[in-house]
């Protein structure tokens, strides 16, 4: 009778920790697609390290544009329920010297893709250096703040703010943050994610 009380008593945690649980999809570039190190040491896995209670599912590609973003992203909802969107994108459409307007525009349709499929949204706040010009980069970094208002969804302020202009948090390439940075990214968007899945 002991054992049986035990193992309901075990069943009804297992139950409550699974509904507990949230899947939290990040689509990102290579900024959260761990470019240049190992996986395990990029800042998606280090918060899935910290978050085990939660499925984070990395779909980040290193390269990414929002178009190809906005291609793969039904086939991301087809299989699994999502409960929250993390976008961090943009950083290629700038490098490309996409216009802004085709950006917003791509975002808007990513986060209404994944309200309709009853998934909340972060957006990650993406800016280009000012070497591309004051008009180009005031209209990139504008996009973010409008989509934000727009749409009513939070605005996490760009992670590689405060880690760009330290050299011995980037890799040689000068773009990309290295593993000694993962760490700093990860405390910078996870009370972000955690408020959003508690709330």
């Amino acid at each position: 009778m002991l054992q049986q009380s035990l193992l309901l008593s075990l069943a009804s945690l297992i139950i409550a920790t699974s509904s507990y649980a949230a899947n939290i999809l990040i689509l990102g570039d290579s900024l959260s697609a761990a470019y240049g190190i190992s996986e395990e040491q990029g800042w998606v896995q280090l918060l899935q390290d910290d978050l085990p209670q939660h499925h984070i599912i990395n779909a980040s590609v290193s390269g990414e544009t929002s178009s190809g973003a906005l291609r793969r992203l039904p086939a991301l909802f087809t299989d699994q329920t999502i409960d929250l969107v993390v976008i961090e994108l943009g950083g290629n459409d700038g490098l490309r010297g996409f216009p802004p307007q085709q950006l917003k525009e791509n975002l808007t349709q990513l986060i209404q893709l994944s309200q309709q499929a009853n998934a909340k949204v972060l957006l990650t706040e993406i800016m280009v250096p000012p070497n591309y010009g004051p008009r180009y980069s005031q209209k990139f970094n504008q996009v973010y703040q409008d989509i934000a208002s727009k749409m009513a969804v939070e605005l996490i302020p760009f992670f590689m703010t405060d880690i760009a202009p330290k050299s011995h948090l980037m890799q040689r390439d000068s773009i990309h943050p290295n593993a000694e940075a993962q760490p700093l990214i990860n405390q910078w968007m996870q009370p972000y994610i955690v408020k959003n899945i508690d709330e």
